[in-house]
């Protein structure tokens, strides 16, 4: 990593020993690369709270013999195309289906999206994953 700065800072122990479990229990090699993230992570918040672009994958799970269900999620994505970058469809038994939608644009327009396709009768679960495109995030 280019540029590194060393910070140093102070928390209660009983703090820190809850940043060293933390750490241990998410896999890390080290303390900074967590904090990086969660920095990283709080900088996506800020992002999906303003008017930036931002990246967003909507899952959702649904039963495809409810009538209509498959061509109204469809029609939405299709009324949608200038957010709606793609969509991933897989059978999860003989009855249900999921569904990866990825979307970019405004977060208020893919959190719209989001709640449009989770109101179809037959949906029976969806989530809305929020992320970046990224460029606030690199130095």
């Amino acid at each position: 990593m280019a540029n590194l700065t060393r910070l140093s800072f102070s928390i209660e122990w009983s703090l820190e020993k809850k940043l060293e479990d933390l750490v241990r229990r998410a896999g890390y090699n080290n303390r900074s690369e967590y904090i990086r993230d969660l920095i990283r992570d709080r900088l996506v918040e800020e992002e999906w709270s303003g008017e930036d672009e931002a990246v967003g994958t909507i899952t959702l799970v649904y039963d495809h013999h409810a009538r209509g269900v498959a061509e109204k999620l469809t029609d939405l994505q299709h009324h949608h195309h200038d957010v709606v970058l793609a969509a991933t469809h897989v059978h999860l038994d003989a009855k249900l289906c999921a569904e990866v939608v990825i979307c970019r644009g405004r977060p208020a327009a893919i959190r719209a999206i989001a709640d449009r396709l989770r109101q179809q009768k037959g949906v029976l679960h969806g989530t809305l994953s929020m992320s970046s495109t990224g460029a606030h995030l690199v130095g």
